[in-house]
């Protein structure tokens, strides 16, 4: 079979490659998955350059989100489509618990289920983590990502006033579209002068993705007594925190990670996210944006794509 794979962490476009392997034989417990689609995120590519919060143990293949269909497993009968989160999943099989493993709903294509899991249920999961309720307020940063879209529409059903940043001007109007409430071209324009005048006393929330010196404009537009919740670091520069703001204004700064706030869910908390989010995504009252498909062979071509300004929907691998 083959599989992408990087023997050494540094730009994906110069360390990963395509070599021909193994076929896996899964071990009691997993199951083995033929993968029929994935999507490229931002942690991908932190990944291969050795900037994730996961460290590779090389060599190893890339990408952490998929789509599939079992092949062999205990629990699942052969030709379930699955979801799963795993280490290296930019191959053509692989063995993964069968515990992990969510079966696609009847009518959910491969496109939407291999993004279905980690931009969905991360914005499900900070909405839920901040308690937000209708009228609140929420700044997010890095607003046309994947990820950013489905925050405007999951805080927008729920009556949450979103503001969101972008760094072109051509982006407005689909987050306004989306149901922000206001979208602020960071470019061009003072982030926390546009915040005053559409929340005079400031936002009860900022989820980030960006940090760096976005990061810290963004703290500053938080209300007395508002909070942070980081959770990237697209800038790959840490947030410089200004104490007087955090003492004085009472503000608080928090990580927050997919992975662990999911095992602290429990079983009734993850069926109750997965059905949630899944069925907004089936009727379409979520919507996730393809820019393009290419075969797992030409991942260079994907890469070079993804890292295509203007980009505004997700490349997919299939």
């Amino acid at each position: 079979m083959k599989q992408v794979v990087f023997y050494e962490t540094g730009l994906p476009e110069n360390v990963l490659q395509l070599e021909e392997i193994k076929m896996p034989s899964p071990a009691q417990g997993e199951a083995l998955i033929r993968i029929t689609a994935r999507n490229i995120n931002p942690s991908d590519m932190m990944f291969v350059r050795g900037l994730y919060g996961i460290t590779p143990n090389l060599p190893s293949s890339a990408g952490f989100e998929a789509a599939g269909v079992v092949e062999e497993s205990a629990k699942f009968p052969k030709g379930t489509r699955v979801i799963f989160t795993s280490v290296g999943t930019w191959k053509e099989f692989t063995c993964v618990s069968d515990a992990g493993l969510i079966p696609i709903p009847e009518g959910m294509s491969d496109e939407v289920a291999c993004q279905a899991f980690v931009n969905p249920v991360t914005a499900y999961g900070m909405i839920e983590t901040s308690g937000l309720q209708k009228g609140g307020s929420l700044l997010i940063t890095a607003g046309a990502s994947a990820w950013g879209k489905v925050v405007i529409q999951l805080a927008a059903m729920r009556g949450i006033h979103v503001i969101a940043t972008v760094r072109r001007q051509d982006q407005k109007q689909t987050l306004l579209d989306l149901g922000a409430t206001a979208v602020i071209d960071v470019a061009t324009e003072s982030l926390t002068k546009k915040v005053k005048e559409i929340f005079p006393e400031g936002i009860d929330y900022v989820f980030d993705a960006v940090g760096g010196d976005q990061g810290a404009k963004a703290l500053n537009c938080l209300r007395t007594g508002g909070k942070m919740l980081v959770f990237g670091l697209l800038s790959q520069e840490p947030i410089p925190l200004h104490s007087g703001v955090l003492i004085f204004k009472k503000l608080s700064v928090e990580g927050w990670w997919l992975s662990s706030w999911w095992a602290e869910l429990g079983f009734d908390g993850i069926q109750k996210a997965i059905k949630e989010v899944f069925s907004l995504l089936l009727s379409q009252e979520v919507t996730l944006d393809i820019q393009a498909t290419y075969p797992l062979a030409q991942f260079k071509e994907a890469i070079e794509a993804y890292q295509t300004e203007g980009r505004t929907g997700k490349i997919l691998l299939m």
